[in-house]
């Protein structure tokens, strides 16, 4: 592989180079967060390189877009809830406002979580957080990844 996989995450995962990956969806990859202090954390990306905004799709695409992170979401949402008790929700969010490309965030939330920040957005967790070598994915998560994964599977649309 030419280069660091991030700088062309969708690329990537077309060319089945990116390693956070969970699965190919209808409308783009499941893929687990490169940081985890929120385990689980995972990201819709769209298959489309140059799709930046969820008004470029089509209004068949977008609604595969949305049921992709509807089904990511639940994924998450039952892989987190058999593994950690204080699980208490998922926030989905579609952003845009940095990457330049269409994904959405799916953001597990805990009862263990700092009070001063339990119940608001996950950006107002302070810069170490996302920078910290402790939060980084990593090898620990891999039961994680395979339960998020599983359950992805056990909510594949039947034809």
């Amino acid at each position: 592989m030419a280069g660091d996989w991030r700088t062309d995450r969708i690329g990537a995962a077309l060319r089945g180079e990116n390693p956070t990956v969970l699965r190919r969806l209808e409308s783009g990859f499941a893929v687990i967060g490169d940081v985890q202090f929120l385990p689980g954390y995972s990201v819709l990306l769209v298959d489309e390189p140059g799709v930046q905004r969820l008004s470029d799709l089509r209004n068949a695409e977008r609604l595969a877009f949305l049921s992709d992170m509807d089904r990511l979401g639940e994924a998450v949402e039952r892989a987190c809830r058999r593994l950690d008790a204080g699980f208490r929700r998922v926030n989905l969010e579609i952003l845009g406002n940095t990457d330049p490309f269409l994904h959405a965030h799916v953001w597990p939330r805990f009862d263990w979580e700092p009070a001063e920040l339990v119940g608001k957005p996950v950006w107002l967790y302070p810069p170490d957080r996302w920078s910290d070598e402790r939060f980084r994915l990593g090898p620990r998560h891999d039961e994680l990844r395979v339960a998020i994964s599983s359950e992805l599977d056990r909510l594949r649309p039947t034809a």
